[in-house]
C-alpha cells in the first residue's frame, strides 16, 4: 500500500508538471492535427478548446486520490462509453488560443475578436476561425480561464471592442458570439459557464458581478432549441455561493481544481457532452447530472 501511494504521488507530480508546461509553453499550430483525428471510423468529432482549468477537467483524477479508487478522465470516459455502447465518438483537446502570437487570453472579448470580428476562412494570428473549425468538427466546446470572474464595475459606456472585463462588454460580446454560432446550424456548441475564483483571489464585489453575469448567461442568453448548450462548471465549483469552494480548489489561494473534484467534473462534463450529442441535452441538467 505504501509503494502504491508513492507511485500515485509520482504520477500526480508528472501530470501536474505536464499541465503547467501545456499552460505556459504550448505552441500548437492549427494544422498540427491530432494524429488519430480521422483514423478509424469515428462518426462524431468533438474539439475542446481550453487552458489550465480545462486541462484539470480533461485529466480528471488521473493521479488517483484517497477518496475514490475510480480513475475518471474525459478521454478515458469516452473510450469506455464507446466500448459499452457501440458508438464512435472522438474527442480531442487543444490549447486555445496559444501563448504566441495571439496571447494567453480566452475571455469573451477574445472569442469575439477571433471568431466574429476576424471571421473568415483564414486563421487570425495563427488561430482557427469558426469557419475553419466547423469544417473539421461536429461539436466545438470552449471555456474561459478563471480571471473571467474578476469582473469590474460597469463604466456606463459598453464597448464590444473592449477587452475590459465588465458585464456591459461581456453581454455585447456574448450576443455577437451567439449570432455567429447560430450561423452554423448543423453544428453544436457547448459553452462553459466561467471558472470561479477562490475568495482570496478576488473581491466580494467582483465575485457578485461574476455571479450576476453567469446567471444572465443561464437564464437569458441561453436559448432553448438552438444549437448552443451550456455546461455549468460555475455552479459545480461555487455550490451556489460566490467563490470556488476551497474544498474544490487546489488550495485556498489556487483556483485550479482539486484532484477529487476534477474527477467528478470530468465525469459530469463527459455525460453532458454525450447527452447533447444524442438527445440535445434532454437527459441531463446543465451541470451534467442525469435527470
Amino acid at each position: 500500500m505504501k509503494n502504491l501511494k508513492q507511485v500515485l504521488k509520482l504520477v500526480s507530480l508528472i501530470v501536474t508538471v505536464t499541465i503547467l508546461i501545456q499552460c505556459n509553453n504550448s505552441q500548437i499550430n492549427y494544422d498540427q492535427k491530432a494524429e488519430n483525428m480521422h483514423d478509424g471510423n469515428y462518426d462524431y468529432h468533438v474539439i475542446f478548446l481550453h487552458h489550465s482549468t480545462g486541462g484539470n477537467v480533461w485529466n480528471g483524477n488521473l493521479p488517483g486520490s484517497n477518496d475514490s479508487d475510480e480513475i475518471v478522465t474525459v478521454p478515458g470516459w469516452f473510450t469506455n462509453y464507446n466500448t459499452q455502447n457501440g458508438t464512435a465518438y472522438h474527442i480531442e483537446e487543444r490549447i486555445f488560443p496559444k501563448a504566441e502570437p495571439y496571447g494567453w487570453n480566452n475571455y469573451p472579448y477574445d472569442y469575439y475578436n477571433l471568431w466574429v470580428k476576424n471571421a473568415g476562412n483564414d486563421p487570425y494570428m495563427e488561430e482557427p476561425t469558426l469557419e475553419m473549425l466547423t469544417e473539421d468538427y461536429d461539436m466545438i466546446i470552449f471555456k474561459h480561464c478563471f480571471p473571467v470572474s474578476n469582473i469590474m464595475d460597469d463604466s456606463g459606456n459598453p464597448d464590444i471592442d473592449s477587452p475590459e472585463k465588465r458585464i456591459e462588454n461581456y453581454k455585447l460580446q456574448y450576443n455577437a458570439l451567439k449570432a455567429k454560432m447560430q450561423e452554423f446550424s448543423d453544428k453544436k456548441f457547448i459553452v462553459w459557464t466561467g471558472a470561479a475564483l477562490v475568495e482570496k483571489k478576488t473581491t466580494k464585489d467582483n465575485a457578485k458581478r461574476a455571479k450576476t453575469f453567469f446567471d444572465w448567461v443561464r437564464n437569458e442568453w441561453d436559448t432553448q432549441g438552438d444549437n448552443i448548450y451550456l455546461w455549468d462548471l460555475y455552479e459545480l465549483e461555487t455550490e451556489g455561493g460566490l467563490y470556488l469552494q476551497n474544498k474544490n480548489a487546489r488550495n485556498s489561494k489556487d483556483p485550479h481544481l482539486d484532484v477529487d473534484f476534477a474527477g467528478k467534473a470530468a465525469k459530469l462534463f463527459s455525460q453532458r457532452i454525450i447527452d447533447i450529442i444524442e438527445t440535445n441535452g434532454k437527459k441531463t441538467t446543465l451541470t451534467g447530472e442525469y435527470k
